[in-house]
């Protein structure tokens, strides 16, 4: 049965019929995800938030659209180990900023970027097309959406194949995921103050870091964390999603109404 929330499943006859004010695009990459996760981490766990959230959103508003996950990302800083496919962030703006061009042709003027991979940088990209276009962009980087509530599913805050990821990957592709094989994730730190404290930055060379392409103790991580993780992110990326499609593009959009602040 075609999916009418699907870009890849509707016909012409449901194009016609949808009236979409809001499309989803996921963004992934393809990387080295310590030794015990597959390639495609990003692209999976992304593509299946945004298909969750997007589906929830539809039946609620039959306005939402997902559109075909892109798979690669930034991965400059991997490209040390074997297979990491890179992409120039040039080369990933000019895409997007291409499928956002066509939906505003096609009177879709929300659009909602669902990032999966922490090398991706989109924000430079969203003010240039909001000055350019009658378009309003958004950006969700799905891992950090329960930020608030980290510590009550994980016992430590990793950053790349460790606790989170493998506990995702455990819950949606248990299969793919070969726990014996990881690396405890655990990186050298730089030389520099600055660089620890974080108020100083440059980008890291994975393969400076650890031998297996981790920052994160995957050892704890189990099937059950990861429903539970998902289930906050997915509930609240769907109300967002739903209050966007609701919501008129008037022209206080997207703050509130002028009258409703009242003389504040």
């Amino acid at each position: 049965m075609n999916q009418p929330f699907d870009l890849t499943q509707i016909n012409l006859s449901m194009a016609q019929e949808n009236q979409y004010e809001v499309a989803v695009l996921p963004i992934g990459a393809i990387e080295a995800h310590n030794r015990h996760l597959p390639y495609g981490q990003d692209f999976f766990h992304t593509s299946e938030v945004a298909r969750r959230c997007v589906r929830q959103a539809w039946e609620a508003t039959q306005k939402v659209l997902l559109l075909p996950a892109l798979p690669y990302g930034v991965d400059s800083n991997l490209m040390d180990f074997p297979l990491v496919m890179h992409v120039r962030q040039s080369t990933l703006d000019a895409l997007v900023h291409d499928l956002a061009l066509s939906l505003v042709h096609h009177g879709i003027k929300k659009m909602v970027l669902l990032n999966g991979h922490g090398g991706n940088d989109f924000k430079p990209l969203i003010r240039q097309l909001q000055f350019e276009q009658p378009l309003h962009l958004f950006l969700i980087n799905w891992w950090q959406v329960g930020s608030d509530c980290y510590h009550e599913i994980f016992e430590k805050v990793d950053d790349h194949a460790g606790e989170l990821e493998t506990s995702v990957a455990l819950h949606l592709f248990p299969e793919l995921v070969q726990t014996k094989n990881a690396g405890n994730g655990q990186t050298r730190p730089f030389r520099f103050e600055a660089l620890n404290k974080g108020w100083a930055y440059t980008s890291r060379q994975f393969s400076k870091l650890n031998d297996h392409c981790a920052v994160g103790d995957p050892s704890k991580a189990s099937a059950e964390k990861g429903e539970q993780y998902l289930q906050v992110i997915c509930q609240r990326i769907t109300e967002f999603l739903i209050e966007l499609a609701n919501s008129p593009l008037d022209e206080d959009f997207p703050y509130q109404n002028r009258e409703s602040m009242g003389n504040r």
